[in-house]
Order: C-alpha cells, then structure tokens, then sequence
C-alpha cells in the first residue's frame, strides 16, 4: 500500500474524548489496547490534507471565513463522482457537525410535542435530537432477520400517519446496524413520508463507506419530490477522519427550506459556518484524497473479513450482522445470555474492549456491541484473541 494503514499513534493526552474513556477506565493496559468505540479513525489522516493545512496555515490568516469557490466545487464534484448526484453550490448550508443540524432540523421544522420519527436502534444522538427539544420520538423497530435488518413497512407507516409526526431522521447507511438501503426501500419510505406530509432529514455521513456489492443512494436524488422535501447532512469527517474539525455541508434544494434553515440558526445564534481549516480540510479531501481513500476501504473490508471468518470459527455463538456500509460491525452476543451492562462491564474489564455498547443505541441493542474497524489490523487480531480468551472463560 501506498499508504500507512498500519501504525497507531496513541491519543491518552491529546484531549481524545474516545481514548480518555478508556483512559479512565483502565491505567494499566497492554501497548496493543486501543479503543474500538466512537466512529473515530485509528489512523493518520491522508498526508496530502496534512500537507496542504500545513501549507494553508503558513501562507494565510487564520481570520474569520466563508466557504470558498473551490470548497463548494469540490463537494459538488464529490457527489457527482461518487454518488451521481449533481447538487449546486447554493444548495450547501453549514453547521459545525451534522449532530447540530439534527437540532436545528428539529427545531425548525417542528413544535414541542410533535412527533420525530426514528428508524430503531438508531445513533444515540438522534434520541437526544428529538427529547432535548420538547419533542415525541415516534420509534420504529428495525426486524433482525439472523444477519442482517430489513424496514417494518408497516410500522413505519402507521408511526407516519401518526398527525404528531411532522419529521423524519433517515440514517443511511443506518447506524449502528450498517443497513445501506436500496432504492426501493428509500423510495417507498419517502412516498411514505410525502404522502403524510412528514419532512425527511436524511443523515448520509457514512454514505461514502460502503462495502463491495452495496451502493449508496442519496435519498433526495430518487425523486424531485424527495428533494424538495428533504435535507441531506453530509461530511468529510467520517470517510477521511476529520471529526475534530467540527465541518458538516447541509444540502437543501429548496430555497424556502434553505432560507428557514438560515434564519433559525441566525435566531437562534447557532454559528452557521464551519471553522476556516474545517473548510479547507474538506476542499483537500475531496480534491486529493481518492487513493487514500480506497486504500482506507480496503483495510476496512480485510478487517471485517477477519472478524467474521474468526468468529465464525472460534466464537459461533456471536452473530455478526452483515458489513453494508459505515465501518462499525454491529455484534449479537445474546446467545451468552449476559445483560446488556453487564456484558459492557466483562468485555472491558476481562478483554479489554472496549466498544460502543449496544443499548445506549436503544433498547433494541440490548446484547449487542459495535466494534469499529477503523483500525491497524494486527490491533483487530489482538483484540479478537483477548475476545475468544474471555468468552471461552464463561
């Protein structure tokens, strides 16, 4: 490989909210113990952004900022070449993180006691997203079907109708369950939700991790409707590790939503820009980052090979839930018959794991872990042996 997928710099000191927890967790720890929790990369960033920041900050004032000609372009181009998707430049909208446009979505398109609906076990900040702000979450259970999860259209439907319900947080790829939905499944819950008259808000920052045989499609490319009636939330800091830039491009085709978007932020005092390396980190990524990028995936395609063929082999009493997308295997340890925390608390204080623990994804994830794989291999094969240690112990 061209790139160095391989090493791991540890982050104990370095105000790493992921490696503090395991920090605080445990002092003493074996060198190759590394955190296998937030949806972080455990390796260095692509040197042509780290170059090209260096640059950045030796050239200009880092003074107050506006996105960029050629930051624009270079997410227009990036959703053409890799989704097919031909957005325009003032479509994108900011916030610092696509947590904070669940929010603002939340706000601004809702009243307290309105309904938010969720697709569930979800990612955990959209629970919050919806209870921090006065509002109902309108839950809709995903159906695990042995290794992979499929939509109770149904349910789904009846949580649409519900007259409460004015919004719906779309996750795809879905976190934590990797579902990368197909074009028939998005355009069925989007006629769902356009005949109810339920807003989507489709959260696609994973949509650029996506495992060979699944292709990602953003939801308001399927129909003119679905973009008119949809915002998209997109970012850089998943597929090139940029989390610490706090960037997101919010996509809204309509300029009515748009200019709500921007009036409720600016009401509301909610900074509607990213930071001016956030800006140019994303430009770099996106305009020199493909190989690194591909190299990245393939890392993260032998790891979740490794998992499951291991698992397979020495641990049949884990079900690993098919890899379609994000890098974050979502494991069924519910054949042990151990408790969601105290599952949690053997794993991290027997083995040294430490993942995102399956419940705090709802109740749904109750006997389920989350393993990312964004990390040197030799590290997964470490923490599979400490793994296949602490199980065969029970």
């Amino acid at each position: 490989m061209k790139y160095n997928f391989t090493d791991c710099t540890p982050r104990n000191d370095v105000g790493s909210g992921k490696w503090n927890e395991m920090k605080n967790y445990t002092i003493h720890k074996p060198e190759e113990v590394i955190p296998f929790s937030v949806a972080d990369m455990e390796f260095q960033i692509a040197p042509e952004i780290r170059d090209g920041l260096k640059t950045y900050i030796d050239t200009y004032v880092p003074g107050y900022a506006n996105p960029t000609k050629t930051y624009f372009e270079s997410v227009c181009r990036w959703q053409k070449d890799h989704h097919g998707w031909e957005i325009q430049p003032d479509w994108i909208m900011s916030t610092p993180g696509v947590v904070n446009a669940f929010h603002n979505a939340v706000q601004f398109l809702t009243e307290p006691g309105d309904g938010v609906l969720l697709l569930t076990p979800t990612y955990y900040p959209m629970y919050n997203a919806v209870t921090a702000n006065g509002r109902i979450i309108m839950g809709s259970s995903l159906t695990l079907k042995t290794d992979h999860y499929e939509i109770d259209f149904e349910d789904f439907e009846r949580n649409a109708a519900d007259p409460h319900t004015k919004l719906f947080i779309l996750c795809n790829p879905q976190n934590p369950t990797s579902r990368v939905f197909t074009r028939e499944e998005l355009e069925r819950m989007g006629d769902i939700c356009m005949k109810h008259h339920v807003f989507v808000c489709s959260d696609e920052i994973h949509g650029d991790l996506i495992m060979p045989g699944h292709v990602h499609i953003p939801f308001a490319s399927i129909k003119q409707e679905f973009a008119d009636h949809s915002m998209t939330c997109t970012a850089a800091s998943k597929t090139f590790n940029l989390a610490g830039f706090q960037t997101s491009a919010i996509i809204i085709k309509d300029p009515e939503i748009r200019a709500a978007f921007l009036k409720h932020q600016k009401t509301t005092e909610i900074n509607p820009k990213c930071n001016i390396l956030g800006y140019e980190a994303t430009r770099l990524a996106y305009t020199f980052g493909e190989e690194w990028y591909q190299e990245m995936l393939s890392v993260i395609e032998t790891n979740y090979k490794l998992i499951t063929d291991f698992c397979r082999k020495e641990l049949p009493k884990i079900q690993i839930i098919n890899l379609e997308g994000t890098y974050l295997l979502w494991m069924d340890f519910r054949k042990y018959g151990i408790e969601g925390k105290e599952l949690a608390e053997l794993l991290k204080s027997k083995a040294n794991l430490f993942f995102d623990d399956g419940y705090i994804f709802g109740s749904e994830g109750e006997g389920f872990e989350r393993w990312n794989l964004a990390a040197p291999t030799r590290l997964v094969e470490a923490g599979l042996k400490r793994l296949k240690d602490t199980m065969e112990s029970l």
